[in-house]
């Protein structure tokens, strides 16, 4: 039950994101604790063996680009192929591929939040006249074991610009979370979930009956 609730959380996550531009889905990937080895106690004959739950073994995140749609806001930017936008944060340096930025009072181009977004030199970009910015200005990055920070920032170890893709202005890449799917996964995850609670509420049963019946003594 607590490894469902673990993926229902993601499932929750990834619904709530299907249309943050950039965003990436996550799955969530489980493995057994163990079997046992059930034997006969009076003639030690084996039984078989009865597996014991199972567990959260680990949260993967899809990077798959994916396809960009036009918006025609001049700070709309979308990566076609591989690659990150830089941005300054007050952690350091994060990378994402939501490209919906913006400017601020400052003249500089930020993104929703406010953190500024990096130019090839590893700059802060300023907008231009008519509110723009040259596309082939902003740094596009590639990450060697990207890994995701919060909803939509990314980490990981920069492997320079070699293979990464075209910046395209006036876009924004669609989010990578499926909804008709998530759906179906969240369903799925209830349903084991709620067997679970059945389990637990027979078990209980069971041992209310040995403690009031069972181990009663008639007269």
């Amino acid at each position: 039950m607590m490894a469902e609730q673990i993926r229902q959380d993601q499932i929750a996550n990834d619904l709530a994101n299907a249309a943050t531009p950039g965003y990436k889905a996550d799955r969530t990937a489980q493995r057994e604790f163990g079997a046992l080895l059930l034997a006969n106690r009076a003639s030690g004959a084996t039984v078989g063996s009865q597996s014991t739950a199972v567990q959260v073994d680990r949260i993967e995140t899809d990077f798959t680009p994916m396809p960009s749609r036009e918006t025609g806001e001049p700070l709309d930017f979308a990566i076609g192929g591989e690659g990150f936008f830089g941005v300054r944060t007050a952690q350091g340096v994060r990378y994402t591929r939501n490209g919906q930025f913006t400017v601020s009072p400052q003249g500089l181009l930020v993104t929703a939040q406010g953190d500024p977004v990096l130019g090839r030199d590893g700059r802060t970009l300023r907008v231009g006249a008519g509110g723009r910015v040259d596309p082939r200005a902003l740094e596009v990055v590639r990450l060697d074991d990207p890994r995701k920070e919060g909803t939509n920032f990314v980490t990981g170890t920069p492997a320079g610009t070699a293979g990464t893709g075209q910046v395209q202005a006036g876009a924004l890449e669609a989010s990578g979370s499926d909804a008709a799917r998530s759906m179906v996964d969240m369903i799925a995850s209830l349903r084991a979930f709620e067997a679970g609670q059945r389990v637990i509420a027979t078990i209980d049963e069971t041992l209310a009956k040995a403690a009031t019946q069972v181990g009663s003594v008639q007269g």
